[in-house]
């Protein structure tokens, strides 16, 4: 038996308690990110069909920008490889609404502001846990001063409603909130 110096022992102990901490972290059900995402170890790949415009109103671009934003956030924030369809994780869905509307009505009965409100219907399917599938609406909205004309701001409004429903999204399918 091999003897220790008494000043070798609380090294010894952090060596081991520093391996010890490893493994337990090792043994996770998941795969785990910076981003807090918790995505089935055996999940590899992920895609995002073209959400379709059903909205009353439609904006043209509106499509493309959510569908690209959602890919751009699981190219980013998750190890998966995006495919065209069929992923371990897949998304599809539609944008049903785009509205603006008056809020803030003031005493002479005009709006001080307006509400542009972006809705988007998605359908979430996780091949490895099926009970982590979903089919929700999503809604967000963007208030804006009514002196200022839709056309003129639009383009900033649909970047922040489009960054918070995608974070909504994001977090519904792989951060389980």
């Amino acid at each position: 038996m091999v003897k220790m110096h008494k000043s070798q022992l609380p090294i010894r102990f952090f060596k081991l308690s520093v391996v010890l901490i490893l493994l337990v972290l090792q043994q996770g059900c998941g795969v785990y990110s910076f981003t807090g995402a918790s995505i089935p170890p055996e999940a590899k790949t992920f895609s995002v069909q073209q959400f379709q415009n059903n909205a009353l109103l439609v904006e043209p671009l509106l499509s493309s920008i959510l569908t690209s934003a959602l890919r751009d956030k699981f190219m980013n924030q998750t190890p998966l490889s995006s495919v065209l369809n069929n992923g371990d994780l897949s998304f599809e869905g539609e944008i049903t609404d785009y509205v603006t509307s008056p809020v803030a009505i003031q005493s002479d009965q005009t709006a001080a502001l307006n509400r542009l409100t972006i809705t988007v219907n998605i359908r979430f399917f996780n091949k490895f846990d099926e009970s982590k599938n979903f089919d929700t609406k999503f809604t967000q909205y963007m208030d804006y001063p009514s002196e200022q004309d839709l056309n003129a701001v639009k383009d900033a409004l649909i970047t922040q409603i489009t960054d918070m429903l995608i974070d909504n999204i994001f977090n519904r399918a792989v951060v389980n909130w």
